[in-house]
């Protein structure tokens, strides 16, 4: 039982890290993934480690196989059009709203048990993240700063070690990253204080960051409650004139 365990995580580690690749881009839509030997090489895990894990993503729909050929990227189309309820929250603030409540009870959780879980190489990404995020603000470069935020979140999530969340991240992570940049994206537009909200929420993810470094969970919520907070206020009539 105990070998069928670890057996079990190194199958969900291997999905995880396949699954976060793809949403970053590694490899476009439609795009050949490596070998099963170069893959599991690169990962450090075995074939057929890498054989189950690519099975698991064929059955979400992120990975497709064709035979004699080799395992492919599912195509996807471009965000707005597979997910136009992103249009409605943008139009209709109650929408919004519902979403960022929605936030708040999913990656405060996911902050406080990343504070307790994380790895050494979790938190080494998380922190080179926040370096793009620095780079993306002082640039004043709205689509870096987007990327990054989405990929903070992610990579947060997936440090969270929860199953259940690692399931739930899997068909609902890219709806929340395309919120998280809508949210970046409209927050600058028309907006005199945007670098100094970029700055604002720059400072907010690296408290996140070093409350998980410090293994202090409660802080760790409460500084993603405050940044989704933030968040939220950001749209609030008169803030951007008292930011």
């Amino acid at each position: 039982m105990a070998f069928h365990s670890r057996s079990s995580s190194a199958v969900e580690r291997t999905v995880r890290q396949i699954e976060e690749e793809v949403l970053e881009g590694k490899w476009g839509a439609s795009a050949r993934l490596p070998a099963e030997r170069v893959l599991a090489e690169s990962l450090g895990v075995s074939r057929s480690t890498v054989r189950e894990a690519i099975q698991r993503l064929v059955s979400r729909g992120m990975l497709e196989t064709k035979p004699g050929s080799g395992v492919y990227v599912v195509h996807r189309q471009p965000a707005r059009l597979s997910a136009p309820w992103l249009e409605l929250v943008s139009e209709n603030p109650p929408m919004r709203e519902d979403m960022l409540e929605f936030r708040l009870v999913f990656e405060c959780a996911a902050a406080r048990f990343a504070a307790q879980r994380a790895t050494s190489n979790e938190l080494g990404k998380l922190e080179s993240i926040l370096v793009k995020m620095r780079n993306a603000v002082e640039a004043h470069d709205v689509d870096a700063e987007a990327v990054g935020d989405g990929e903070f979140h992610t990579a947060l999530t997936a440090a969270s070690h929860n199953r259940v969340f690692d399931q739930f991240y899997a068909t609902t992570i890219r709806a929340l990253r395309e919120h998280i940049a809508a949210n970046t994206f409209d927050a600058t537009v028309n907006n005199a204080n945007a670098v100094s909200q970029s700055a604002m929420r720059l400072n907010q993810h690296e408290s996140i960051f070093y409350a998980v470094r410090n293994r202090d969970a409660e802080a760790a919520q409460t500084a993603m409650f405050a940044h989704i907070a933030f968040v939220g206020k950001q749209f609030e009539p008169g803030f951007a004139q008292q930011a």
